[in-house]
């Protein structure tokens, strides 16, 4: 693969896919983008958080040998665009690769970046895990119940960017099309957006999503929709969701539906079955009869919301379409300190990209002051990826371990009574000497 403006690492070597699968070697190329605003801060930071974990881990065997790809405002001064060529050409050839934060302009401006490159590297599962660690202010009182990962999917619904604007000629013959094909009037001082779901994007998704959940022994998959008002977007997001549960996935799950079958008596309500069947629907501990397999469920969004504060450890692997999955996601990592607290990856059939889930703070750029956890989180996520748990895993504890010792930056440290924030770098530095 030749580059315009990128140089390719002389030590490092090429991830590969051979059998349907990824062969990581020891020194894999991972390239990364810096990111705009707070990017250079937090991602020097991370970089150094996770060069420890590996180097800690494996004693010198293995070893991530990075290479700086573009976008946003530095790719703008390399190439005089915010996303060349070269950008995407790097994560499609090299298969993995981390990004800081990338500005996205409200209302005017160049189209979302993240929505860019999530659209045309064919990212359709974005990946959020959301659970608490010890020692993280909450706003709830027992943030430790919530414990889930948001598959939401990652390409259509109204991320989609169909629309047009109030007053155009165009939207003119949208409204037009409407009223005399269609008998449905709108009024005509109206933006017009389009919301795609597909079977294809549904379906991969809640197969990922599914996928997930058998190879991490996680107990159940919840469809998330708004199918009581938008039957055929959202409730055929439940429909085809269901569908590859049960086509692909019939020796591994049951159904909510199924369970309460088994537990009613002929008249329909007595239960027959022992009281364990009562609390696995409730999505609770016990076994009941699901035999082991994974309860698949769907949910209501506007209950949704609620269910997660009210009632959070009924629930896993949460699957949504992408509007929903955005707002879910982000009320999800409230609970658990927030989106300094909450990493992400996007991911397709193979590539994958992880991702700070905040903005780019420009307010705060070059201040050494925020919080790098959401990047080095979504690191620990990459290092789960390539199968280097042992990795992971020492970032994860080193986190949990750094905040109980209240070394925090300054969003986590302004809700705790008499601590002192750190920087961005010695909060870095804290956690790489409790790795020791």
């Amino acid at each position: 693969m030749k580059f315009d403006k990128l140089k390719v690492p002389e030590d490092g070597e090429k991830i590969e896919i051979k059998d349907g699968k990824l062969q990581i070697p020891d020194n894999p190329i991972i390239p990364f983008i810096e990111g705009d605003g707070i990017g250079p801060d937090i991602m020097s930071a991370a970089k150094r958080v996770w060069n420890a974990a590996v180097e800690y881990a494996y004693g010198g065997k293995k070893k991530i040998v990075w290479m700086e790809i573009y976008g946003g405002e530095k790719a703008q001064e390399k190439y005089g665009e915010v996303l060349p060529d070269d950008t995407y050409n790097a994560i499609e050839h090299f298969i993995v690769a981390i990004k800081g934060p990338l500005t996205t302009p409200v209302a005017g401006g160049y189209r979302s970046l993240n929505v860019s490159m999530r659209q045309r590297l064919n990212l359709y599962a974005c990946i959020r895990p959301v659970k608490h660690y010890k020692g993280v202010p909450s706003p709830v009182r027992h943030p430790e119940k919530l414990n889930v990962i948001v598959f939401r999917e990652n390409t259509e619904d109204v991320y989609a960017g169909i629309e047009w604007e109030q007053g155009t000629p165009e939207v003119k013959k949208v409204l037009d099309f409407f009223k005399k094909e269609m008998g449905v009037n709108i009024r005509d001082d109206s933006g017009i957006g389009v919301k795609p779901i597909s079977i294809t994007g549904t379906k991969r998704l809640v197969k990922k999503a599914i996928q997930h959940t058998v190879e991490r022994k996680r107990k159940s998959v919840t469809l998330v929709h708004k199918g009581n008002i938008m039957k055929f977007t959202e409730g055929a997001f439940k429909d085809w969701g269901f569908e590859v549960a049960k086509e692909e996935f019939r020796d591994h799950i049951i159904t909510e539906d199924e369970l309460w079958d088994q537990v009613k008596g002929p008249d329909g309500v007595t239960p027959t079955t022992k009281p364990g069947a009562f609390a696995e629907l409730r999505g609770g501990k016990e076994a009941g009869d699901s035999g082991g397999r994974i309860i698949v469920k769907d949910r209501i969004a506007d209950q949704m919301f609620q269910q997660v504060l009210l009632r959070p450890d009924e629930y896993d692997v949460i699957a949504l379409p992408n509007l929903n999955g955005d707002y879910l996601s982000d009320a999800c990592a409230a609970q658990v300190g927030g989106l300094g607290m909450a990493p992400g990856g996007n991911i397709g059939d193979y590539t994958a990209l992880f991702e700070a889930t905040h903005g780019s703070a420009p307010k705060y750029r070059g201040m050494d002051k925020v919080n790098p956890s959401s990047l080095i989180l979504s690191g620990f996520m990459m290092l789960e990826y390539l199968g280097w748990f042992e990795a992971a895993k020492l970032i994860e504890d080193a986190i949990e371990k750094t905040i109980t010792q209240k070394k925090v930056t300054y969003d986590l440290a302004r809700q705790m009574e008499d601590v002192k924030p750190i920087k961005t770098s010695e909060y870095g530095t804290a956690l790489i000497e409790n790795m020791k």
